[in-house]
This record gives structure tokens, C-alpha cells and sequence, in this order.
């Protein structure tokens, strides 16, 4: 089970941090994603991280203003957002791939790649 907090409303160059806590698994082992919905879009991918936390991929549009981490101790996985656009509003997602176990190299960036999800968190971003 994956349950994701610290969504809300912010505003334009603000910031927040989504957590994803993880239960009944064990996650630790492998990689782990964030994906956002806008209303009426399709989910689209964020960031992910793999087992480790020693390897993360990010599109584009969040590089350096976004920082994914886990730690895995707490079976918790992080999403940092910093300097927030209106365009960044969605509901916030986190899922976990469990077919590749200890993969370093494996930051996963399809939903299809992924098998277990939350519920979500809602972000919004106000101008």
C-alpha cells in the first residue's frame, strides 16, 4: 500500500514536499516513481528513483526545481517542488515498480512499468 501527503494549495514560486509512505512490502528493493494528473490529461511522469536512491530521472520540465529521494528506512519516498508554476497543478501520484528487484540502473518512466500506486495527492499551484 502506498499512501501519498503534503499536497495543498501554494502559491506561484512557492514550495512543497510529497511523501509517499509504503506498507505491506517490501519497496526498499526497488524502484519508485511520482506521476501527476491535470484535469481532463492523462497521468504523465515526473521522477523516479531507483532501489538504492543513488539514481533518478526527471522530465524535463522539473529538472532542477524538483528533487525525488527516498529513504528507505522509513519506507518513505519524497518529492521536493520548489519555485512552483500554475502549470505544475495536479494531483500528485507515487507507485512502485516490484518486478525488477535491486536494479541500480532502473528508473522506470512508463506507467506501464509500474504495478503498485496510491491514491494521490492534490497540488495546487495558484498565480
Amino acid at each position: 500500500q502506498l499512501v501519498e501527503s503534503g499536497g495543498g494549495l501554494v502559491q506561484v514560486g512557492g514550495s512543497l514536499t510529497l511523501s509517499c509512505v509504503a506498507s505491506g512490502g517490501a519497496f526498499r528493493s526497488y524502484a519508485m516513481g511520482w506521476f501527476r494528473q491535470a484535469p481532463g490529461e492523462l497521468p504523465t511522469f515526473v521522477a523516479s528513483i531507483n532501489w538504492s536512491g543513488g539514481k533518478t530521472y526527471y522530465i524535463d520540465s522539473v529538472k532542477s526545481r524538483f528533487t525525488i529521494s527516498r529513504d528507505n528506512a522509513k519506507n518513505t519516498l519524497y518529492l521536493q517542488m520548489k519555485s512552483l508554476r500554475p502549470e505544475d497543478t495536479a494531483v500528485y501520484t507515487c507507485a512502485a515498480d516490484t518486478i525488477r528487484e535491486n536494479d541500480h540502473y532502473y528508473t522506470p518512466s512508463q506507467t506501464s512499468d509500474y504495478n503498485y500506486w496510491g491514491q494521490g495527492t492534490q497540488v495546487t499551484v495558484s498565480s
